[in-house]
């Protein structure tokens, strides 16, 4: 299909609006949605509406992001391990390549693994390709629009 991006396993990808310029993702195309760490959430009421608020460490050494955003849902979804847990999902702004758009995102405790962020498949389709044997195709820069 003409106007895809090939991706490899593993991309640096931008979240803008949660103040993410750069975090490593793996892409997992066996995951249906995408999942953030966080060091720690917790839920607050703005307006009558739902919202979480979380603290994330991006990069090893780079400063702690707090953040707040309006919870869209909380659902189950089977961890890593295969256990069935509950994850609140907030929606952001993806960037990654040329391509920019709005994708879903659950938090969790992603601290045991080698990636901050898993970028499932719902936010893959409709422009992407995954090479899996290539990584880091269109790293970003800091600083880097």
């Amino acid at each position: 299909m003409s106007g895809e991006v090939t991706v490899g396993w593993r991309e640096t990808v931008a979240l803008p609006e949660l103040g993410i310029e750069r975090i490593r993702a793996k892409i997992d195309t066996g995951a249906r949605s995408s999942s953030l760490h966080v060091d720690r959430q917790w839920r607050l009421e703005r307006d009558g509406e739902a919202w979480v608020g979380f603290e994330i460490r991006p990069r090893p050494g780079a400063d702690v992001v707090t953040v707040e955003a309006r919870l869209i849902d909380e659902r189950d979804v089977v961890d890593s391990g295969g256990h069935r847990v509950r994850r609140p999902f907030i929606r952001a702004r993806m960037r990654l390549a040329d391509i920019d758009r709005e994708i879903e995102l659950n938090l969790a405790d992603r601290a045991g693994m080698r990636f901050p962020m898993l970028l499932g498949r719902q936010a893959m389709r409709d422009g992407f390709v995954v090479d899996p044997s290539r990584s880091h195709l269109h790293r970003r820069r800091k600083g880097a629009e």
